[in-house]
């Protein structure tokens, strides 16, 4: 099958929704990591706030109380422990510094500086009270610390009132974020129905092209044109049907041809059952017999045997009938077997059995009368004493069993297998055994041939023969007149 690259229906969908969910989850992924980064600005933000508002009461009140008790004698310098204060102090400043970018980083400098000051004053307490100088000089160092406290005091309140300033900021800038995060994903969310729908309209215009190309073929292959073929499928689930379709047409083509050869096949060998039946030795015989009956003034012979041949021919042509009642194929049988038996009568024996009146079941005409032609001339003739031929029919389950058999000569195990193998040949072969004298003579192929054309079966007569006589049998479905028609 000709066509351009081949696509998957599932490939596209795929494709298709990997796309749409890059373009949704897009703005999604990037609003979260800005977030993140805003999130953690606040919380350092926060932090840097909550650790300048714990330096704030350190440094402007409880220092200079401390080191006030220190010069009222209260306690001394060692157990007031402001030098170990101080290092904490200054440690907490130089980590703020090392977080804090912009203003705030200038007022922490000068609040760093502002106590580096702090610690001067404070080891001249130190220092002052070792040496004993007087108390005045120490208060107002302390006053010094106090009002230094003070001024670092100020700088964390700025430091803080920068930080606050930051977080509004950064507030502004995430709610600007935000609104372009919402915009950019009702675009991207707009693109995506715009891509979707594309892809879909996409799908949907090679899948219509590949169905109406395959609904085209396949209404020019119903109207004879065997020759047409799926072509230029661009779908890989599609293609597949389309080789099928073709496939058929193969088929299609190849057994309209061998359907045509078989109809030829079986007209010509309906004409020659047809033919058979009036076969002017049997004619000529039967009415010499009639003429000899009458001579010798035998009257109810020459009537029953004129109705035999009657109902024969009669029932032969049905009116061109192919279907006839089940009861008149017996009666047919019958009539030939009167016949045959006023010709041979003591070498010829028979018996015509059915399981109850079949007149509303029909069958193909002209099966039987063959099959006991060839029990009589190839089977009871060709036995010294005669023998006998019965005919008999069952149905069961919706199927009907006829059954001929003979007591007759029989056949040897290569003789049956040879006709065995003839009936496996198709119906082309019909000719090779309508010869006069082969061993089973046109009759059995033919009907063989028929049963399977007519009945649709892959095997027609059964066959099994020995010493003691041969058996054809066969089966056929049970049709009504309803069915036929």
């Amino acid at each position: 099958m000709r066509g351009g690259r081949i696509n998957s229906i599932a490939g596209r969908v795929r494709r298709s929704v990997h796309s749409i969910a890059v373009l949704l989850a897009l703005p999604v992924v990037i609003g979260l990591v800005v977030m993140m980064i805003y999130a953690a600005q606040y919380q350092g933000i926060i932090y840097r706030m909550d650790a300048a508002a714990e330096l704030k009461p350190e440094v402007e009140t409880r220092m200079a109380e401390d080191l006030f008790s220190v010069a009222a004698g209260r306690i001394s310098f060692e157990q007031s422990r402001m030098e170990k204060s101080i290092r904490t102090v200054n440690e907490k400043l130089d980590r703020l510094l090392a977080e804090t970018r912009g203003d705030g980083h200038l007022q922490l400098t000068i609040a760093r500086r502002t106590m580096d000051t702090m610690e001067q004053y404070i080891l001249q307490v130190r220092d002052g009270m070792e040496a004993g100088r007087p108390i005045q000089e120490i208060e107002n160092i302390v006053d010094e610390v106090r009002n230094v406290g003070r001024l670092v005091a100020e700088m964390l309140d700025a430091f803080i009132y920068e930080e606050v300033a930051n977080a509004t900021a950064a507030n502004s800038r995430l709610r600007r974020v935000l609104i372009l995060s919402a915009a950019g994903e009702i675009l991207l969310l707009i693109i995506a129905v715009w891509y979707s729908n594309r892809t879909t309209e996409n799908v949907t215009t090679s899948i219509d092209k590949a169905i109406r190309s395959m609904e085209k073929t396949v209404r020019r292959i119903a109207e004879g044109n065997f020759a047409d073929r799926v072509t230029e499928i661009e779908l890989a689930e599609l293609q597949e049907l389309g080789e099928q379709i073709n496939q058929m047409a193969n088929q299609l083509e190849t057994l309209i041809g061998e359907i045509s050869q078989k109809q030829e096949h079986l007209a010509k060998a309906e004409l020659r059952t047809i033919q058979a039946q009036i076969n002017p030795h049997f004619l000529y015989n039967t009415l010499d017999t009639i003429i000899w009956q009458a001579e010798s003034g035998k009257a109810e012979e020459v009537i029953h045997l004129t109705r035999n041949l009657s109902d024969f021919f009669r029932i032969s042509l049905s009116a061109g009938a192919d279907w006839i009642p089940v009861s008149q194929e017996l009666k047919h049988v019958s009539a030939y077997l009167n016949i045959q038996k006023t010709r041979y009568r003591d070498i010829l024996d028979y018996e015509v059995t059915a399981s109850e009146e079949m007149d509303q079941v029909y069958m193909l005409k002209l099966l039987l009368q063959p099959l006991v032609e060839n029990a009589l001339y190839h089977g009871i003739k060709a036995r010294r004493g005669g023998g006998k031929i019965t005919v008999s029919m069952h149905h069961e389950r919706g199927m009907m069993l006829f059954t001929v058999t003979d007591t007759g000569k029989g056949m040897t195990p290569e003789q049956l297998q040879e006709v065995q193998n003839m009936l496996k040949e198709e119906p082309s072969a019909v000719q090779a055994a309508t010869e006069p004298g082969t061993l089973s003579g046109f009759g059995l192929r033919n009907v063989d041939m028929r049963i399977r054309l007519y009945y649709h079966k892959q095997r027609g007569l059964i066959l099994k023969s020995g010493p003691t006589g041969t058996e054809v049998s066969f089966t056929i479905p049970i049709r009504t007149r309803e069915e036929i028609e």
